[in-house]
C-alpha cells in the first residue's frame, strides 16, 4: 500500500527490473490515479472538515455526508447535477466526473479518510517520465495516469487519461482514407483514453492490486500533450 512520499517511479522500476523487463522506446506506462494521490499525500481525515451552508444543503438533497460535500465543492468549478447518492460536477481540472473524483476505496485505514485526485496530474505524468528516462536511458517513453470515470448515456465506467506526458493525446485520422478510398472527415481518436482504458482493464476495480501497467507496440504520437487537449470546450458541450 502506497503512503505519502513514496518514491513510484523509484518502486514502478524496481518492479520492472524485477519481472525481467525494460522499458524501451515507443512504451507506455499507464498509472491509477489512486497511487499517485497517495504519493502525493491527498488524503483528508473527515473529522478536519468543516461544511458549509451550502455544502449542508447540498448533502441533504444528495443524501452523503456534509462533510464529504464540501470536499466536493472545494474540487470543483460547478456542481452541474445532484440526485441521492451522487454529485456530478465539472472538475477544477476541467473535466465532467462524479463527486470531484473523491474516493473512499482501497484507502487505509478507518471510513472517515477519503483521497483527493492529484493536484496537478500532468504534473505528476511529466515527473515520472523524467524519472523513468534517466532510469532507462530512453526518450520516447509516454507516461499516462488513469482513474475510472462514468460516461454520458452509457452504463459502466472505463479507464479514462487525467493526466499525461510524452504523447499527443487525440490522433487526428481527418484527411486519411477508409478501406474504400473515401476521405474520412471527422474522424479524431481519443488515444490517451484508449490506452488508458486497456489499461484499467488489466488493472481492474477492486482488490487486483495492479496500479501499473506496461504496453508495448502502441501508436502514439510523441509530444507534449497534456489534459486540457482532451476536453471538449463547453460551447460545444451538448450534454450540459
Amino acid at each position: 500500500m502506497i503512503q505519502t512520499g513514496d518514491d513510484l517511479a523509484s518502486l514502478i522500476a524496481q518492479r520492472i527490473r524485477a519481472m525481467g523487463m525494460t522499458l524501451k522506446e515507443g512504451d507506455v506506462m499507464v498509472v491509477a490515479q489512486k497511487i499517485v494521490s497517495k504519493a502525493e499525500g491527498r488524503w483528508v481525515h473527515l473529522s478536519q472538515v468543516t461544511p458549509s451552508p451550502q455544502a449542508v444543503e447540498l448533502a441533504r438533497l444528495a443524501d452523503k455526508d456534509p462533510r464529504l460535500v464540501e470536499l466536493i465543492l472545494q474540487e470543483s468549478r460547478e456542481i452541474l447535477r445532484v440526485r441521492p447518492g451522487l454529485i456530478i460536477v465539472e472538475h477544477r481540472l476541467g473535466f465532467v466526473c462524479a463527486n470531484a473524483g473523491i474516493d473512499h476505496s482501497n484507502v487505509k485505514g478507518d471510513d472517515e479518510w477519503v483521497l483527493l485526485l492529484p493536484e496537478d496530474p500532468d504534473r505528476s505524468a511529466r515527473a515520472l517520465r523524467a524519472a523513468w528516462q534517466e532510469a532507462f536511458g530512453v526518450d520516447n517513453v509516454a507516461v499516462i495516469i488513469n482513474d475510472s470515470h462514468g460516461r454520458a448515456w452509457r452504463l459502466g465506467t472505463v479507464g479514462v487519461a487525467i493526466g499525461l506526458a510524452g504523447l499527443h493525446p487525440l490522433t487526428d485520422r481527418r484527411g486519411d482514407p477508409d478501406l474504400t478510398g473515401r476521405t474520412l472527415h471527422v474522424t479524431v481518436v481519443g488515444t490517451a483514453d484508449e490506452l488508458a482504458a486497456a489499461a484499467s482493464a488489466v488493472m481492474g476495480q477492486a482488490d487486483e492490486a495492479i496500479p501499473a501497467v506496461h504496453i508495448r507496440g502502441a501508436r502514439f504520437q510523441p509530444g507534449d500533450g497534456r489534459l486540457q487537449d482532451l476536453l471538449r470546450p463547453k460551447e460545444r458541450d451538448l450534454f450540459r
